[in-house]
């Protein structure tokens, strides 16, 4: 109503613009208050002919009479949503893992996409083509700022976040801030810290969170997990986590360039909370950041993928913390949970791709029990089993899943879905940041070449001061929490 009637009092002042009546605006408010509804339609009768009268009135009952057309997707016939019940949605980072995700979610029918944001010109346009493409017009906006961004578009519910890892945690903050739940790709955070203040504003906000762990929901995935979690394999004793991917060990940094026009890439807003280093194409052509410990991490790289896979099959209820053994760089860590159950971040050198004794494809995760194992990998038919019999359950084992979880088999949608409800994300806030919180403490370890013991209830390592300065990194002013 409020702005129903900004626009009725917008169209009166253009009656009277300026230096052809005396009267202020508030004047003028209050003389068309005054004015009786009789004497403006007597005055408006005696301005007109009988014959324009009469014309001009049986036009208007024409038009009362006449049928409004409306388009069956306003009003959500065959199928389709109608645009009141939709998600609107933004994007912020859309590179190459945030195209994949656009494309993704694109097709949900009940997602409206209404604006992108990244900080490179070509992404942001591609982006936009894509999203004009999908709906047959024009009206995907876009943003090089992700401040801008939030501050405008207070319509948009809901953000994918797949910037680079330098932002993960600091753009989920500020949107989830600014009223917006989230689905952010991973690695969700840099650090501990970041990754508790996710969590703390998450729940402050009340706020819906999903980190990009998507094979959470995928069914061989979910087969392996369930295997394990439901106790068909007996009690489990080793899990493991595909760890072979590292990267984000350079301590150094690449020489300046000449920095591009601002309109085609602000470097300021692509460092963001990240210490200032000169420009230079190789960070930002192909990824070349992800070598640096200033705009990523190590271990966690890949960790970040699978920890959360392998922790999700375990009981952690009466898990208080975890060692880490040091063995040398590409030496798989052998750590072992507090109640006994040894957690395998499996690492040889050589690509993520090839074949290993533990799976045959990238990001798997494994369980070992008395009665059996169970693997699941990238590129699977069907997921490794120990014995053939433990298949014949695969689809009683997924049906039970979805029973009892209420929730589909698509990460996606799992997110959208609790967007509607408000209940909590299969990868959420909590799942993020245990997961991200092991991945971290290995990557410490690395650093300091010794072992550890880390505190998974208190976030923080035991009776090891030098290890707990390096749960946090300072972030660059204006991008801090």
């Amino acid at each position: 109503m409020i702005f129903g009637k900004k626009r009725v009092f917008h169209s009166r002042q253009l009656m009277y613009k300026k230096g052809n009546n005396p009267m202020s605006n508030s004047k003028i408010q209050r003389a068309c208050l005054k004015i009786p509804r009789d004497a403006v339609y007597a005055k408006f009768k005696q301005a007109l002919t009988r014959r324009q009268f009469l014309t001009r009135s049986a036009m208007a009952a024409g038009a009362v009479v006449a049928p409004c057309l409306i388009p069956a997707s306003a009003l959500g016939r065959s199928g389709v949503v109608p645009p009141s019940e939709r998600i609107v949605m933004g994007g912020i980072g859309m590179g190459g893992r945030g195209s994949y995700d656009l494309g993704w979610m694109l097709g949900e029918p009940d997602v409206q996409w209404v604006a992108v944001c990244d900080v490179l010109k070509s992404r942001r346009e591609s982006a936009k083509s894509q999203v004009n493409a999908k709906y047959g017009n024009k009206d995907c906006a876009v943003y090089g700022d992700l401040r801008e961004f939030l501050a405008e578009r207070t319509d948009v519910d809901a953000v994918l976040i797949a910037t680079g890892d330098r932002w993960h945690a600091l753009a989920s903050v500020m949107a989830m801030r600014a009223g917006k739940d989230v689905y952010c790709e991973k690695p969700a955070c840099l650090t501990m810290a970041q990754g508790q203040m996710v969590v703390e504003t998450a729940r402050r906000y009340g706020r819906v969170y999903q980190t990009g762990a998507q094979r959470l929901s995928e069914p061989n995935h979910v087969f392996a997990i369930e295997m394990a979690r439901s106790g068909r394999l007996g009690p489990i004793h080793t899990a493991y986590a595909d760890i072979r991917w590292r990267d984000g060990m350079r301590h150094d940094w690449l020489p300046a360039e000449p920095e591009p026009p601002k309109s085609n890439l602000d470097w300021d807003v692509w460092l963001g909370p990240c210490p200032w280093r000169p420009y230079n194409s190789g960070y930002v052509n192909g990824g070349g950041w992800y070598h640096f410990y200033d705009f990523a991490t190590d271990v966690a790289m890949w960790g970040a993928h699978t920890v959360a896979q392998a922790l999700a099959g375990l009981d952690l209820s009466n898990v208080s913390y975890i060692e880490f053994p040091y063995d040398g760089p590409d030496a798989t860590m052998m750590t072992r949970l507090s109640n006994g159950v040894r957690l395998v971040l499996f690492r040889v050198s050589g690509s993520v791709w090839e074949p290993c004794k533990y799976w045959h494809g990238a990001c798997g995760e494994r369980f070992d029990g008395p009665d059996g194992w169970a693997a699941a990998a990238d590129g699977y038919e069907r997921p490794d089993v120990s014995s053939p019999a433990l298949l014949l359950e695969y689809k009683k084992v997924l049906a039970a899943y979805t029973a009892r979880t209420q929730r589909q088999l698509n990460h996606a949608r799992d997110f959208f879905d609790c967007v509607r409800s408000r209940r909590s994300t299969v990868a959420n806030p909590e799942v993020m940041s245990r997961s991200m919180n092991i991945c971290l403490a290995a990557d410490i370890c690395e650093q300091l070449k010794r072992g550890l013991k880390f505190d998974l209830n208190k976030a923080e390592f035991v009776d090891d001061a030098e290890a707990n300065r390096l749960r946090s990194r300072a972030m660059r002013v204006p991008f801090a929490f």
